[in-house]
C-alpha cells in the first residue's frame, strides 16, 4: 500500500539516505531486521544505515537493504577517556558526512536525539514515551507517534516508526538474518565433524544472558533424556558466557552418558545461526537465539515466565509457547521477588516440551 492519508507523510522522493539506531541488545536489534526491508521495498536504492551496539552488529551485518552499518563499541569507556573522545568524534564525523535525510529513533535512548539535533535530518521519527521523555523530547522530531496501552510484539512497534511517516509495510514483514559465507563454512565444517546432517537433529539452547528467564536444570536434563529415547540426535548450545557455560555443565552432570553434541561455548552468533537454521526443531528460552530461530524460519518451542510472548515472541514462524498461567504473568520482574528464580518458568514440566517438540515435527 503506498497511498497515505496522513496530511503530515513525508515525501520518499526527498529522502535518499536513512538512519536507523537501535542501541539495545542483540533480539531487539535482529526484530528491527524487516524495518530495513520495509524502506527498501518502498524505494529501491534509497540507502539505508544502521546504529547499532558493536557486539550486536551481527544481528544485521549482511542485510541486503543496508548500506553501512556503524557501531557504538561499549569498551571505549573502559578504554580511557582519550580513546573514547577519539571514537566518538570520529562516529559522528562519519556520521555527519552521510548527510541523512531520515533518522528513525528505535529507543528511548538520549543519544538519539542528541544525533537528531547534531545531524539535522529533513525528517525523523521516535515514540513518546510518557513519563521518561517529555516536551524537548517531542520537539526534537518531527514526527513522534504512541503504542496502544495493549501488548503488541515488538516488530510491529518498530513498524509503526513507518506508519507515522505514511509508509506501509504489507505483509511481508519477515525477520532478515544472514549468516554469511565465513559462517555456512566453518559450521558445514563442524556439522560433517559431528556427523550432523540438515534436518536430522534438535538444537536444545538452555540458557539466557538473563536468569529470571532460565528454566531449571532437572527439567532440561529430562527433557534431553526424553528426546534421545525416542530416536532423536541433540546439539547442545550456549554462549560462551562463564554463568551459561555453568548452567550447561550442571545439566550434563544429570545426563553424563548421553550422546549429546555438545557445542556449548564453541560457536560466534553467525555459526549458531547456520546451525539452528539446520535443525529440525530449536528448544530454548527467551532469548536471541529463540528469534534467531524465527528468522531462519526453523520450528521453535520456547519457554516463556515473566517475560511477555505477546510482545516477546517467535515472528511469523512455526512455533509453540510454552508458559503456566499463573495470574501474576506476564510481570517482567527479574524473578520472583526479584530473586532470579521465576515460579512461572519452574513449574513447567518436562512432558509439555517433549509433546510440543512432537507436535511441530509431526505437523
Amino acid at each position: 500500500m503506498n497511498e497515505s492519508y496522513l496530511a503530515d507523510a513525508i515525501d520518499l522522493a526527498r529522502v535518499d539516505r536513512v538512519l536507523v539506531i537501535k542501541l539495545r541488545h542483540h533480539g531487539d536489534v535482529l526484530l528491527t531486521s524487516p524495518v530495513f526491508s520495509v524502506l527498501d521495498k518502498h524505494k529501491p536504492g534509497m540507502e539505508i544505515d544502521a546504529l547499532v551496539y558493536a557486539d550486536t552488529a551481527p544481528m544485521l551485518d549482511g542485510h541486503p537493504a543496508i548500506s553501512q552499518l556503524h557501531r557504538i563499541d561499549r569498551n571505549w569507556k573502559k578504554q580511557g577517556l582519550r580513546t573514547q573522545w577519539r571514537e566518538e568524534r570520529r562516529l559522528m564525523t562519519t556520521l555527519q558526512n552521510r548527510h541523512y535525510d531520515l533518522i528513525i529513533h528505535l529507543t528511548e535512548h538520549a543519544r538519539g536525539a542528541r544525533l537528531v539535533r547534531r545531524l539535522r535530518p529533513r525528517y525523523s521519527v521516535a515514540q513518546r514515551y510518557p513519563g521518561k521523555r517529555g516536551r524537548r523530547w517531542q520537539s526534537t522530531f518531527s514526527h513522534t507517534y504512541t503504542i496502544p496501552g495493549a501488548p503488541r510484539h515488538t516488530v510491529e512497534v518498530h513498524l509503526d516508526a513507518l506508519r507515522r511517516l505514511g509508509i506501509y509495510p504489507g505483509r511481508d514483514r519477515r525477520l532478515v538474518l544472514v549468516a554469511g559465507e565465513d559462517a555456512e563454512q566453518s559450521a558445514a565444517a563442524l556439522m560433517q565433524q559431528h556427523d550432523l546432517n540438515a534436518g536430522d537433529y534438535l538444537l536444545i539452547h538452555p540458557t539466557s544472558r538473563w536468569m529470571f528467564k532460565g528454566w531449571s536444570r532437572e527439567g532440561f536434563a529430562e527433557v534431553f533424556q526424553q528426546l534421545h529415547e525416542m530416536g532423536h540426535k541433540l546439539v547442545l548450545t550456549s554462549a560462551p558466557d562463564e554463568n551459561e557455560l555453568k548452567v550447561v555443565e550442571q545439566i550434563m552432570a544429570r545426563i553424563p552418558d548421553l550422546p549429546v553434541v555438545n557445542l556449548a561455548g564453541q560457536l560466534n552468533l553467525k555459526e549458531l545461526s547456520v546451525l539452528i537454521k539446520h535443525a529440525s526443531c530449536f528448544i530454548g528460552l527467551d532469548s536471541v537465539p529463540m528469534h534467531m530461530a524465527a528468522a531462519m524460519d526453523t520450528p521453535c518451542v520456547a519457554l516463556f515466565g515473566p517475560s511477555n510472548e505477546k510482545i516477546w515472541g517467535p515472528w511469523q514462524s512455526s512455533h509453540i509457547v510454552i508458559r503456566e498461567d499463573f495470574p501474576c504473568r506476564p510481570c517482567g520482574l527479574d524473578g520472583c521477588g526479584n530473586g532470579k528464580l521465576s515460579d512461572c518458568l519452574m513449574t513447567i514440566n518436562a512432558e509439555e516440551v517433549d509433546s510440543s517438540v512432537q507436535q511441530l515435527l509431526s505437523s
